[in-house]
């Protein structure tokens, strides 16, 4: 059998049959899930493997599973910025281990059923999983079905769990302090309309500065939008515009896209950055240095997070690993363009 029969029983593309077979995301759960059940039936190996085990087993195969909503991880996960320089990382690291990586995508509406049927139909050795939108329940439910478990992007201190996440408290600190020191003392909060952990310690860490000086953000400074649109929003625009009094002098924006879609957003208005207002976002994804201004923001490290990740998993595959651990990865501030300080001079620049 070729892998034109496999897509032709199927229905599908050969494009969605490759796919499916390595594990890398682009179709349905459903899709990959019934092409994986044509291929076991049928015995088919694609060309380059020798043993079909190392294809459909559990032989050095990690799982990376990502639960998707029209919130925050859209169905499209793998192409948003965070999480694709996220993932590329974590491929690169289960490559030098010897390792393959299996992408899963799962509803969030069927997310139980899913994660069972995965486990089910196709073992791994252990599992990374994307908890940026998860609550505990579910997390706790992944667990019980794979033991072997690593979740990034969020953390709850009560579960028997690794969990690493980057130090969301320090970044926004740190982003709150660059505005203080430069002079700013009327500054503006934009936040996401759906909440997660991240965006939640994001602004106690960001008001945690603030409050060091004896300041607060004032009720009509503080802005919620959408987290996945880079475009200009409407809801911003006219909350701006709307605005009685003088304008903040700097915004805090808890995601990079959030930031970049207020820089579009002031543009259209007539309002200046950072002339008029400053800017800060959150993540330095690529898209910060291409916007215009360069944007200040938090950088992750994404690259260790990945590293991390795979070598706490490894330890539990080899038993090395049975104390559960929750790590926190420190941030670092990248001042570029589009902050300054209150008199108008750039701030000082911090690698």
């Amino acid at each position: 059998m070729k892998m034109e029969d496999v897509a032709r029983l199927a229905g599908v593309s050969k494009s969605s049959v490759s796919l499916a077979i390595s594990g890398k995301p682009g179709i349905s759960q459903e899709t990959r899930l019934k092409i994986l059940e044509i291929v076991k039936e049928s015995g088919y190996l694609p060309r380059g493997s020798v043993k079909p085990e190392k294809t459909y087993g559990i032989s050095h195969t990690l799982r990376f599973v990502a639960c998707v909503n029209s919130g925050i991880v859209l169905e499209q996960y793998s192409s948003q910025p965070f999480f694709m320089e996220l993932i590329h990382d974590i491929e690169e690291q289960c490559r030098v281990r010897g390792y393959s990586l299996f992408f899963s995508s799962v509803p969030m509406d069927r997310f139980e059923h899913a994660i069972s049927a995965l486990e089910a139909e196709h073992e791994s050795n252990g599992m990374i999983l994307l908890g940026t939108n998860l609550t505990r329940e579910q997390i706790s439910h992944v667990a019980q079905k794979q033991p072997n478990l690593v979740v990034l992007d969020t953390c709850f201190e009560t579960l028997n769990v690794n969990f690493i996440v980057m130090n969301n408290v320090m970044g926004a600190y740190q982003a709150g302090r660059h505005l203080l020191d430069g002079g700013h003392r009327r500054i503006g909060y934009v936040q996401s309309h759906s909440r997660m952990y991240n965006f939640d310690c994001r602004k106690k860490g960001f008001m945690q500065a603030l409050a060091e000086d004896g300041l607060s953000v004032g009720d009509r400074h503080i802005f919620s939008v959408s987290p996945v649109t880079i475009a200009s929003q409407e809801e911003f625009k006219r909350s701006i515009a709307g605005l009685t009094g003088p304008l903040p002098t700097a915004l805090f924006c808890e995601c990079d896209y959030i930031a970049i879609s207020v820089i579009k957003s002031l543009a259209e208005l007539g309002i200046r950055v950072p002339e008029d207002i400053s800017v800060i976002g959150f993540d330095n994804i690529q898209e910060s240095m291409i916007v215009t201004p360069e944007l200040t923001t938090v950088h992750v490290e994404k690259a260790k997070i990945a590293e991390l990740a795979v070598s706490n998993l490894l330890a539990m595959i080899e038993n090395r690993g049975t104390v559960r651990t929750k790590s926190f990865i420190d941030t670092q501030l990248v001042v570029r363009n589009s902050s300054r300080g209150i008199e108008g001079a750039l701030l000082p620049q911090q690698q």
